[in-house]
């Protein structure tokens, strides 16, 4: 019985009517914690489909406290803007409507690099996500910067 209900429960979430990512036109934008070595912070971005499965965006950090030396970095240390490319790959792979994967390249103040990420629909226009962030070439190798290492972003995403 226990099966038959978690089956029932599955299919509910799978065959709700949201989507995660409808190409063209849509608009997303994500709220959340960026977590890091040296420093926990926000996150703010925001992407817009111009294809099918491929969207373009913006998204902006800002490190709040964390480690000792946090408290001597001024604005422009904790601050990060970032452009970004996303290949939307939910409706390729096929797992379910309500669930986007993207990976994608950014280019930022501090550093190029990349993400993988993923995005999971509850209702229309509120869902979670999940997105990992790495730098590939770093600017200014000789300076103390928080945003050139692994981060990770997690949060709420609207439909807009």
């Amino acid at each position: 019985m226990k099966n038959i209900l978690l089956f029932i429960t599955i299919l509910t979430f799978s065959f709700g009517n949201s989507q995660a990512f409808i190409g063209e036109g849509d608009q997303k934008f994500q709220v959340g914690a960026n977590i890091q070595d040296y420093a926990t912070g926000i996150n703010l971005s925001y992407d817009y489909g111009l294809g099918e499965n491929i969207s373009v965006g913006v998204s902006s950090s800002y490190a709040l406290g964390g480690s000792s030396f946090i408290s001597k970095l001024d604005f422009g240390d904790r601050f990060d803007l970032k452009a970004r490319f996303n290949a939307n790959l939910g409706n390729v792979i096929n797992i379910d409507e309500n669930l986007d994967l993207y990976p994608g390249l950014n280019l930022s103040l501090k550093n190029f690099g990349g993400h993988v990420g993923a995005r999971y629909f509850f209702s229309e226009g509120f869902g979670v996500y999940g997105e990992a962030n790495f730098p590939l070439a770093k600017y200014d190798t000789d300076s103390i910067d928080i945003h050139n290492q692994f981060t990770l972003n997690i949060g709420a995403v609207f439909n807009m």
